[in-house]
């Protein structure tokens, strides 16, 4: 017991780390890992929610347990000399006969480590055993990759130990863990997948916000893209530069603006492209003629200001939807 209780010891300010990112770690992982859900369940469960920010937790152990802390000063491992890379996929023989159960700690705490990770593996993203341990094998190189190369040259030197045994280890633990999940499976069995084409039209305001922020990076990288474009013809037309002036670049985001939440969705009966991926549509209900394109107006008319008084207009939406449990644009 005192022999695990001084080799955890060791790893005490290593678990401080990933605590202290995973606020942060959480907000930037959250959508995308929220969109993922909705395209591939149609739905968002409590017990998703959870495993999700469990999940992101352990990533962030798992790149502090492996990579920090890092190196510091004028002098020692990483900065002035580095570590030899470990290459005998045997080395643990030797270490075992020399240094008899001492070896252990380390060589199940390889295991465990990374038995989450078949876990989510098999159990969130649902993945067979062959790739969840393809799972395993690739996060334990990049990370032996990462150790043995300077933080893949940020450091002069290796400052840790690239060991081929972690590598062993590693993918071990991920298909351990990925048959504890198929032993849960069979007792509590995950929820059902998304039916191909099913879309909801009483999104909730979770779902809302997903698919603006799916489309909000859309639009921001079409208009990075266009922008370059304008500037490069800015500078090799005649005149160029001085028609490129005048706010086109407003001019520009509001175009594309408009062809992705007012076009689109009208051809595609209310998926945007955030929409589709998440599985619904912005028409609650049927209109046709004036009545829908006075709908896709004022729904343009919303979102545009949410955009352009970011972020007072959010916080008066999210309490309209709170008390109305419709949006503005709803109600046309």
């Amino acid at each position: 017991m005192q022999l695990v209780q001084r080799f955890l010891a060791g790893y005490t300010d290593n678990f401080r780390a990933a605590l202290a990112l995973w606020p942060l770690a959480s907000v930037a992982l959250t959508l995308p890992i929220l969109a993922y859900l909705y395209h591939r369940d149609g739905r968002l469960k409590f017990a998703s929610v959870v495993s999700t920010y469990l999940a992101v937790l352990y990533l962030m152990g798992l790149g502090c347990f492996t990579l920090y802390p890092l190196p510091e000063g004028s002098s020692g491992p990483g900065v002035s000399y580095g570590i030899p890379w470990q290459l005998n996929p045997f080395a643990f023989v030797s270490d075992f006969a020399r240094e008899g159960v001492n070896t252990l700690p380390q060589i199940v705490f390889n295991v465990v480590l990374f038995m989450p990770l078949g876990f989510i593996a098999g159990r969130l993203l649902r993945l067979g055993a062959a790739r969840s341990a393809a799972l395993g094998l690739a996060a334990s190189f990049v990370i032996e990759a990462a150790q043995g190369t300077g933080l893949f040259g940020i450091y002069p030197y290796a400052y840790r130990t690239a060991d081929v045994d972690d590598l062993i280890y590693n993918t071990a633990g991920a298909v351990l863990g990925w048959w504890c999940a198929l032993q849960l499976g069979r007792v509590l069995p995950p929820g059902a997948l998304a039916a191909e084409g099913e879309v909801t039209h009483r999104p909730g305001f979770v779902r809302r916000c997903v698919a603006l922020w799916l489309d909000t990076v859309l639009m921001g990288t079409v208009l990075l893209v266009l922008a370059a474009v304008a500037s490069v013809a800015a500078w090799s037309i005649p005149a160029g530069e001085r028609l490129f002036q005048g706010g086109w670049l407003v001019v520009l985001a509001a175009a594309v603006f408009v062809v992705v939440e007012g076009v689109v969705p009208w051809m595609r009966g209310g998926s945007t492209p955030g929409g589709r991926f998440v599985r619904m549509s912005c028409e609650t209900r049927e209109r046709t003629g004036a009545h829908r394109l006075a709908f896709y107006l004022a729904r343009l008319v919303v979102l545009g200001g949410s955009f352009l008084f970011f972020p007072l207009a959010w916080p008066v939406l999210m309490l309209f939807y709170l008390v109305a449990r419709q949006m503005p644009y709803d109600f046309v």
